[in-house]
């Protein structure tokens, strides 16, 4: 895999993040790792020796906060950052770049997810018609197709339920780490639930009427 930083980007792209504000060892961290979109999830090893760099250069400071240690900026870091403008613009591009990439996986994934839901209702409906004229076991839910399908219902709100929780409880422990949510992301999260939903009438239409949804 290609690495997210080139060599001395990484170096240049704490001194921009510094620059917007103090920041502890972690918050600098998981910053890396919210605008790469998880592409690059930096270690403790790999930042604390970079920013003891800056330190000894004169660009960046230290102090300690109670249990943690807060950099920040010098004057000589901010100049840097304003004199090396340029590179820094290239640097942002390759990480939109790296997350346009992973929208496109999200994307992907969803699709294949949908095929083979499809293939699923598609073999279900099959093997229900084909069952049709043998009589179900006495004493099941499956006696009364109503029933069957209102414990089904269940299942489904159970597992959208869930999956809500997950994306909400996922969001708002990151925006309360201070990360930073791209519209774009919104966009493709969006547009990949509307193509589930899509894919899911389809399918139920499918079938209703007794045929194999479009792939």
């Amino acid at each position: 895999m290609t690495p997210v930083f080139s060599h001395g980007d990484l170096r240049l792209y704490l001194l921009s993040l510094l620059d917007e504000g103090p920041r502890h060892g972690y918050d600098i961290m998981q910053a890396l790792s919210d605008r790469t979109g998880g592409t690059y999830t930096a270690s403790a090893g790999t930042i604390y020796p970079r920013l003891a760099k800056l330190e000894e250069e004169g660009l960046v400071t230290k102090t300690v906060d109670g249990r943690k240690t807060v950099y920040e900026i010098t004057d000589a870091g901010r100049a840097e950052v304003a004199s090396r403008a340029g590179d820094l613009e290239g640097i942002e591009a390759g990480l939109a770049d790296s997350v346009r990439l992973i929208a496109d996986e999200v994307r992907g994934s969803v699709r294949e997810a949908m095929k083979s839901l499809r293939a699923d209702l598609a073999a279900a409906s099959r093997e229900e018609r084909a069952e049709a004229p043998y009589s179900a076991p006495t004493g099941t839910s499956q006696d009364d197709p109503r029933v069957f399908s209102r414990e089904q219902l269940h299942r489904a709100d159970a597992a959208i339920n869930e999956f809500r929780a997950g994306v909400r409880s996922d969001l708002r422990s990151h925006i309360a780490r201070g990360g930073s949510l791209e519209a774009s992301l919104v966009d493709t999260l969006a547009t990949a639930l509307e193509s589930a939903a899509a894919a899911l009438r389809g399918s139920l239409q499918g079938a209703q009427t007794g045929t194999t949804p479009p792939r």
